[in-house]
């Protein structure tokens, strides 16, 4: 499963190539995954162009701190990862192996189909053959993974649990290190990691809480996943959406319904390339240069390029390799004990569960706000954290922004102009488009350039610039695709809070309340040794 996808099948017009150096559309038969456009073709901007903009979206940070706007929404930094987890729930595809393999409609609607329901966790299920390896000997719970003990204070043990499980078996290192989880683009970083660790924690709780009421089997393995799914749904409903699109968006989504996207359709959703390439990548521009990670990388020794490194898929666990992209080197196979995670640091779990005994040493790593500057270790990826390790990409091509830029250009996405005339809303102005708020700068821009690129804007740029002006929160262009996208997956997700209107949490701390910091406490027994289990430093 490579991070980003090489092809998309968009209904009506057939399969897509992504890449970067070039791609054809074909006509094909039904694909496992279908994509749709919400707006009409738009005309891609140069190559040349693109680059210029990439490079300003990642210019070198040194007058941009991490809060890029002190006007923004203060938004803990899980969040960038675990919007990161959502979208990778919301495009997983497991039905078939080549584009011109024919998938039956019944593969399409059980969950291989742009839907909230955890099959980016769950994989077909334990009954599957080839997903039973990811479940523990009784089928109902989660294998988890072992950290390696390294030499230091408190880290010489094997912690169980704060490891993806691992395949550990293969004749390259690559291969012995590779996540054992239903989607592994899931261990790109070291948070997003976390993260999916985190929801095989939930489960495997949520599992044995219900087998206190008798249920074993398979009936027990039915009854925690649609607890999870619907705990999940309203999590990402109540918490994470408010945090990321402007809430009187949501709230009129959600409460009047779709007016631009699949308005009415009962039938097995898609998913509208204008999300998928360009409005659900708002992420990248929240991600930070440091991380405060546990009480041995505190500060800003938790860097971003060692999220990468202390992963099995983009990185080798080996931080003093001479190449980064070489997965053979280095001793380890798994994660060391002294990265093991922190999540006080995280979440904010004394402001918003009143729990002081859980407040981060230093205060909680606080997410950039959504706009156009992207931090610059975005400039240089790894090659594994796109599935392109030994490809030898051009230096360009390792660049975030330059990735997102010109996968939209091959897909002759809509321009920002276009979606803003679709969907009703009002258009920046040029000047908005080129000047922004506190973001990237394009004056390497020409004068004819700058002309073209204000009246026929990228997507993504545009909604980020959107953001930018908005104080932090996707609005407008972008605030509409991504609230509609969500209220159809919900709706048409097998298991579905938005159809159910009748049920509410029962794992939260009230009725109408789940939150991360909720799943996390519930997952973890509500126990700061096991949230953190490397502690605090000891004080002087």
């Amino acid at each position: 499963m490579r991070h980003t996808r090489t092809s998309y099948y968009i209904a009506g017009e057939g399969t897509v190539d992504d890449s970067l150096r070039g791609g054809r559309g074909t006509k094909e038969p039904l694909r496992a995954f279908r994509f749709s456009r919400m707006g009409p073709k738009g005309r891609p901007l140069d190559r040349a162009v693109l680059e210029k903009v990439a490079r300003a979206m990642t210019a070198p940070v040194a007058a941009k701190p991490d809060r890029a706007r002190p006007d923004a929404p203060a938004v803990a930094a899980g969040y960038t990862y675990l919007s990161q987890f959502v979208g990778h729930d919301l495009t997983m595809d497991r039905t078939g192996g080549r584009l011109d393999e024919q998938v039956s409609l019944r593969d399409l609607i059980q969950g291989r189909s742009p839907a909230l329901d955890l099959d980016s966790v769950y994989g077909r299920g334990p009954q599957d053959a080839d997903d039973d390896q990811l479940y523990a000997p009784d089928r109902v719970r989660f294998k988890v993974g072992l950290t390696a003990a390294i030499a230091g204070d408190g880290t010489d043990v094997n912690l169980n649990g704060y490891d993806l499980p691992r395949v550990t078996h293969g004749g390259t290192k690559a291969e012995r290190q590779a996540p054992l989880i239903a989607d592994p683009r899931n261990d790109q970083n070291l948070l997003l990691a976390q993260t999916h660790l985190a929801f095989l924690h939930f489960h495997n709780r949520v599992a044995d809480q219900l087998a206190e009421d008798g249920l074993t089997g398979p009936a027990l393995f039915r009854a925690a996943r649609e607890t999870v799914v619907r705990h999940y749904q309203w999590m990402v409903r109540t918490d994470v959406l408010p945090r990321i699109v402007q809430p009187s968006i949501l709230h009129d989504v959600f409460t009047h319904g779709r007016r631009f996207f699949e308005v009415g359709e009962t039938d097995t959703p898609t998913l509208p390339i204008e999300f998928a390439v360009a409005a659900y990548r708002f992420g990248h521009s929240m991600v930070r240069r440091t991380y405060d990670w546990n009480r041995i990388f505190d500060g800003e020794r938790g860097t971003l390029p060692l999220m990468f490194v202390f992963t099995g898929l983009s990185g080798n666990f080996d931080p003093t390799a001479a190449d980064v992209n070489d997965q053979e080197s280095g001793p380890f196979e798994r994660l060391p004990t002294n990265w093991a995670v922190d999540w006080r640091r995280q979440y904010d779990f004394a402001g918003e569960n009143g729990r002081p005994d859980l407040a981060a040493p230093d205060g909680i790593n606080v997410a950039r706000p959504v706009s156009t500057v992207l931090v610059d270790p975005l400039e240089t990826l790894p090659e594994g954290a796109f599935g392109g390790a030994g490809t030898a990409p051009g230096r360009v091509e390792l660049n975030q922004a330059f990735r997102d830029l010109a996968r939209a250009a091959t897909m002759n996405l809509a321009s920002g102009q276009q979606m803003a005339e679709l969907l009703g809303v009002r258009r920046l102005s040029p000047e908005q488009i080129l000047t922004g708020g506190h973001g990237a700068v394009l004056d390497e821009l020409t004068s004819a350039e700058r002309t073209e690129f204000a009246r026929n804007t990228p997507l993504w740029f545009y909604l980020l610039r959107e953001a930018e002006l908005a104080g932090g929160r996707l609005d407008g262009v972008g605030g509409r695709i991504v609230a509609e996208v969500f209220h159809r997956v919900l709706e048409a997700s097998r298991t579905s809070i938005v159809r159910d209107r009748f049920w509410h949490p029962t794992l939260g701390p009230s009725r109408d309340t789940f939150r991360m910091t909720d799943l996390l406490l519930f997952a973890f027994h509500g126990r700061a040794d096991r949230l953190a289990p490397l502690g605090d430093n000891p004080p002087l």
